[in-house]
Protein backbone atom coordinates (compact mmCIF):
# COMPACT_ATOMS: atom_id res chain seq x y z
CA UNK A 1 0.00 0.00 0.00
CA UNK A 2 2.81 2.41 0.92
CA UNK A 3 4.62 1.75 -2.37
CA UNK A 4 1.38 2.37 -4.26
CA UNK A 5 0.90 5.73 -2.50
CA UNK A 6 4.50 6.76 -3.28
CA UNK A 7 4.03 5.77 -6.92
CA UNK A 8 0.81 7.75 -7.12
CA UNK A 9 2.49 10.81 -5.58
CA UNK A 10 5.40 10.60 -8.05
CA UNK A 11 2.98 10.19 -10.94
CA UNK A 12 0.91 13.20 -9.82
CA UNK A 13 4.02 15.36 -9.35
CA UNK A 14 5.33 14.32 -12.77
CA UNK A 15 2.02 15.23 -14.39
CA UNK A 16 2.08 18.68 -12.77
CA UNK A 17 5.69 19.32 -13.80
CA UNK A 18 5.13 18.07 -17.33
CA UNK A 19 2.14 20.34 -17.80
CA UNK A 20 4.10 23.29 -16.41
CA UNK A 21 6.99 22.64 -18.82
CA UNK A 22 5.03 23.55 -21.93
CA UNK A 23 6.75 26.24 -23.98
CA UNK A 24 3.45 28.13 -23.89
CA UNK A 25 3.49 28.30 -20.09
CA UNK A 26 4.47 31.64 -18.60
CA UNK A 27 6.27 31.06 -15.27
CA UNK A 28 4.72 34.19 -13.76
CA UNK A 29 1.25 32.70 -14.24
CA UNK A 30 1.72 29.35 -12.45
CA UNK A 31 2.78 28.15 -9.01
CA UNK A 32 4.86 25.23 -10.35
CA UNK A 33 7.16 25.64 -13.35
CA UNK A 34 10.18 23.90 -14.87
CA UNK A 35 11.88 24.90 -18.10
CA UNK A 36 15.24 25.33 -19.84
CA UNK A 37 16.36 28.62 -21.35
CA UNK A 38 19.41 28.82 -23.66
CA UNK A 39 21.64 31.75 -24.53
CA UNK A 40 24.27 34.03 -23.02
CA UNK A 41 25.05 33.34 -19.36
CA UNK A 42 27.62 34.74 -16.99
CA UNK A 43 29.00 34.68 -13.47
CA UNK A 44 31.54 36.72 -11.54
CA UNK A 45 33.01 36.58 -8.05
CA UNK A 46 36.37 37.47 -6.49
CA UNK A 47 38.09 34.39 -7.95
CA UNK A 48 36.70 33.94 -11.43
CA UNK A 49 34.63 35.25 -14.30
CA UNK A 50 32.60 33.06 -16.66
CA UNK A 51 30.95 34.29 -19.84
CA UNK A 52 29.56 31.64 -22.19
CA UNK A 53 26.72 30.36 -24.28
CA UNK A 54 24.88 27.83 -22.16
CA UNK A 55 21.59 27.16 -20.48
CA UNK A 56 19.66 27.83 -17.32
CA UNK A 57 17.21 25.28 -15.95
CA UNK A 58 14.53 27.18 -14.03
CA UNK A 59 12.24 25.69 -11.42
CA UNK A 60 9.59 27.57 -9.53
CA UNK A 61 7.43 26.40 -6.65
CA UNK A 62 5.20 29.12 -5.24
CA UNK A 63 7.31 32.29 -5.14
CA UNK A 64 10.66 30.43 -4.83
CA UNK A 65 12.85 30.20 -7.93
CA UNK A 66 15.93 28.04 -8.47
CA UNK A 67 18.26 28.71 -11.40
CA UNK A 68 20.65 25.91 -12.37
CA UNK A 69 23.32 27.17 -14.77
CA UNK A 70 25.50 25.14 -17.12
CA UNK A 71 29.20 25.81 -17.78
CA UNK A 72 30.24 25.28 -14.16
CA UNK A 73 28.40 28.37 -12.94
CA UNK A 74 27.13 27.93 -9.38
CA UNK A 75 23.39 27.49 -8.99
CA UNK A 76 21.33 30.42 -7.82
CA UNK A 77 18.74 28.92 -5.49
CA UNK A 78 16.06 29.95 -3.05
CA UNK A 79 15.41 33.30 -4.69
CA UNK A 80 12.07 34.78 -3.79
CA UNK A 81 10.53 37.44 -5.94
CA UNK A 82 7.65 39.82 -5.90
CA UNK A 83 5.76 40.37 -9.14
CA UNK A 84 6.04 44.01 -10.28
CA UNK A 85 4.19 43.83 -13.60
CA UNK A 86 3.13 41.13 -16.04
CA UNK A 87 6.57 39.50 -16.24
CA UNK A 88 9.03 41.43 -14.09
CA UNK A 89 9.89 40.33 -10.59
CA UNK A 90 12.20 41.94 -8.08
CA UNK A 91 13.97 40.25 -5.20
CA UNK A 92 12.36 40.35 -1.78
CA UNK A 93 14.14 39.70 1.48
CA UNK A 94 17.78 40.39 2.26
CA UNK A 95 19.47 37.50 0.47
CA UNK A 96 20.33 39.38 -2.70
CA UNK A 97 19.36 42.11 -5.10
CA UNK A 98 18.52 42.16 -8.72
CA UNK A 99 16.01 42.09 -11.46
CA UNK A 100 14.69 39.06 -13.25
CA UNK A 101 12.42 39.21 -16.25
CA UNK A 102 10.92 35.89 -17.23
CA UNK A 103 8.29 35.10 -19.85
CA UNK A 104 7.32 31.94 -21.65
CA UNK A 105 9.96 32.81 -24.28
CA UNK A 106 12.73 34.75 -22.52
CA UNK A 107 14.80 34.91 -19.33
CA UNK A 108 16.93 37.91 -18.36
CA UNK A 109 18.86 37.85 -15.07
CA UNK A 110 20.99 40.47 -13.36
CA UNK A 111 21.36 39.30 -9.75
CA UNK A 112 23.92 39.76 -6.95
CA UNK A 113 24.30 37.90 -3.67
CA UNK A 114 27.23 37.97 -1.23
CA UNK A 115 29.70 39.41 -3.74
CA UNK A 116 28.68 36.98 -6.49
CA UNK A 117 26.93 38.08 -9.69
CA UNK A 118 24.84 36.06 -12.15
CA UNK A 119 23.65 37.19 -15.58
CA UNK A 120 21.57 35.60 -18.31
CA UNK A 121 20.00 36.64 -21.58
CA UNK A 122 18.29 33.49 -22.82
CA UNK A 123 15.37 32.24 -24.88
CA UNK A 124 13.31 29.06 -24.83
Amino acid sequence: MRLMLKSLAVLLFSAIVMSSCSKDTDPADVDVFAGTFKGSIGYRDNDRTVSANGNVFVTKVGSRYDFRFSEGIPDLTGVQFEKKDANTMTSIGSDGTGLITITKDRLVIGFSRNGRNWTADCTR
